[in-house]
């Protein structure tokens, strides 16, 4: 039997990769590099907000395993990462 929160993740993983899939496709229909920045600009939050989900639901799945002091340096290097990834 698998186990939810690795069903979970996985699970949201496959959505965020079909939404990227279904995005470009979308690009290539429209054809026109404007539109396709739109698409482009509305996938920034699908990344951000699938790391968070995702990095969520494995720290509850290993919460009875980890100490509140590593927890909060993983919380601290998820900060770091979106931090990297999400100012300009």
């Amino acid at each position: 039997m698998l186990d939810k929160f690795v069903t979970s993740m996985s699970l949201i993983r496959i959505l965020s990769g079909t939404i990227e899939i279904m995005a470009a496709l979308l690009m290539l229909r429209l054809g026109r590099v404007d539109k396709a920045l739109a698409v482009n600009s509305a996938l920034a939050l699908v990344g951000p907000t699938v790391l968070i989900v995702t990095t969520s639901i494995g720290l509850a799945g290993m919460a009875d395993k980890l100490s509140w002091g590593k927890m909060l340096w993983i919380a601290m290097g998820v900060s770091c990462l979106l931090i990297g990834i999400l100012k300009k």
